[in-house]
């Protein structure tokens, strides 16, 4: 009769693999093709290739955009280092200015005394500049290039120096045709005081090279086109191709943009149709703007390089691996015997350990009583401990501040200073480890939840310490909060509060206790130290 009984049971135990294989080939129920091995080692090979190679071109798309973003910002540091230039040039020559309107030479109407410091103004910037002297209605009193200012005409461009009258100030005009030299010109204008009313126009042309210089020592690369442009837009000093650009008003996309800031970094088609990642700037002084500009072309050939690159190498590796694959795959085929036997010696080695527990069924519910049952619930226990022993050799102690930091580091990643933690160093055995990492984790989870840690303010204190005032030392562990919102004692114990003090004191043989006070919960853990392995 219980040979009879151990047979059914293990038939029972068996028969699920036996229905299975039957369902499966039920008429009306889908299958699944079955892929072939060099098929699926290939699928293996190319899911994993592929993310690689998507990721590497991910990669050097993110630095393409980085290096687009310090390539824009290099350009408007540029163009801001330019306009302090340009002021600072302009600046130079509107003091000198203002100081040859201070000459007793024009106070007294002596402008045979005053051409000669004049022309010594004009030599510091070379060929081609021009100082003029006039009155509120444009008349020449003075010209730098001749003495016989009868035969000059009046001076055009009549409104900036309507504008010197009327501010009291140095004015910068725009580019405009000079009525002596009959070329585009830009002035530096002051006024000349007499008994503190302006009585003359100071202008100064200086040569238009002197911006072109600037442009060109400013330049920081061959690759880069940089623009000075009047208060409307028109360019003055340009490179590259000067010449085809002079005196045009800037291209449209950058003009469109020009007067609604006074600074921004914009993507622009230059004037030679080039698109150009660009700044510019305009200055406070003479309302003239600097404008600096990249082409996109030199920002993006590295990336189609990278891309060129990381595909070339994914390819070579992808075909590498698929040919690996392949030829695995016919060394497997021919060890497919092999593998069968070994399948089937685990199925019996599988059928053995059922009958084993088979047996240990029979032997502890012959009488079918309540403690039976419970023996037969503890040797299977028995069994998975010593399983779960296995396992545990293979670990090494661990250092308690290591522990914690490991089981607190979700919770250090906004702000590493919300957590203070002091103690000594505390080696672990791997039981402790594991058991007061699962503690310091559901302590910090419900502080995440409803604790300090659940706002912007609150801080928590991490302290610990040996005692040995018994025969095994202690480790007692206190988690205190400050900071948090409003502490209530809950009506209801939850699952974290049990599984902390159950697992304090089963599996640590110690307490755990929790205090709702006002200013914060404390959490405090005490437990025998092992001898860490």
């Amino acid at each position: 009769m219980r040979k009879s009984w151990r047979s059914a049971n293990l038939a029972r135990m068996v028969s699920p693999e036996i229905n299975f294989g039957a369902a499966a080939l039920e008429p009306g129920r889908p299958r699944l093709s079955k892929l072939t091995l060099p098929v699926r080692l290939a699928l293996l090979v190319t899911g994993t290739m592929l993310p690689l190679i998507v990721f590497a071109v991910g990669i050097a798309i993110y630095n393409y955009k980085q290096d687009r973003n310090d390539a824009t910002r290099r350009v408007l540091e540029n163009v801001r280092s330019m306009r302090l230039v340009l002021d600072s040039e302009v600046q130079r020559m509107t003091g000198g200015l203002q100081v040859l309107a201070l000459t007793n030479s024009l106070r007294d109407d002596d402008f045979e005394n005053f051409r000669r410091i004049a022309l010594g103004f004009v030599d510091q910037y070379g060929k081609g500049g021009l100082v003029l002297v006039s009155d509120r209605s444009g008349r020449l009193l003075f010209s730098s290039a001749t003495e016989n200012t009868a035969s000059l005409q009046p001076r055009g461009h009549i409104e900036i120096i309507e504008k010197v009258f009327a501010t009291r100030s140095p004015q910068y005009s725009d580019l405009f045709t000079g009525a002596i030299n009959q070329r585009q010109i830009l002035t530096v204008e002051v006024p000349i005081f007499r008994d503190g009313e302006v009585v003359y126009d100071l202008c100064f042309s200086p040569p238009i090279s002197i911006f072109q210089e600037l442009v060109e020592k400013q330049r920081p690369d061959p690759q880069w086109t940089v623009s000075l442009l009047d208060a409307k837009g028109t360019v003055f000093a340009r490179v590259p191709n000067l010449s085809e650009t002079f005196g045009k008003r800037a291209s449209p996309s950058l003009y469109a943009e020009l007067f609604r800031s006074d600074e921004a970094s914009i993507p622009t088609v230059s004037l030679d149709g080039v698109a150009l990642a660009s700044a510019y700037t305009r200055s406070h002084l003479t309302r003239w703007t600097v404008a600096t500009g990249v082409a996109e072309s030199s920002l993006i050939a590295p990336l189609w390089r990278n891309i060129a690159i990381t595909s070339l190498i994914g390819g070579i590796l992808l075909l590498t691996g698929l040919t690996f694959a392949v030829r695995m795959a016919t060394t497997i085929a021919r060890g497919e015997m092999l593998h069968d036997l070994l399948i089937d010696e685990l199925n019996h080695r599988v059928k053995n350990t059922l009958a084993l527990m088979q047996a240990i069924a029979v032997q502890t519910f012959r009488s079918a009583s309540r403690d039976e049952r419970i023996k037969f619930e503890g040797r299977l226990g028995a069994l998975a401990e010593a399983h779960n022993l296995l396992s545990q050799e293979k670990w090494a102690g661990s250092e308690l501040r290591d522990v914690i930091a490991r089981a607190l580091q979700p919770f250090l990643l906004n702000n590493p200073e919300r957590i203070r933690m002091a103690g000594p160093a505390v080696p672990l055995s791997p039981r402790l480890a594991v058991v007061l990492s699962m503690i310091v984790h559901e302590i910090a989870t419900n502080a995440a939840k409803y604790g300090a840690l659940s706002n912007e303010t609150g801080r928590v204190t991490l302290e610990w310490e040996v005692v040995t005032d018994t025969s095994k030392p202690r480790l007692r562990l206190i988690w205190t909060e400050n900071g948090g919102p409003a502490v209530t004692a809950p009506v209801q114990r939850g699952f974290g509060s049990r599984l902390i003090e159950r697992s304090a004191r089963d599996q640590l043989g110690g307490e755990a206790t929790v205090d709702f006070l006002p200013r914060g919960v404390v959490c405090t853990v005490t437990c025998a130290l092992d001898e860490a392995r």
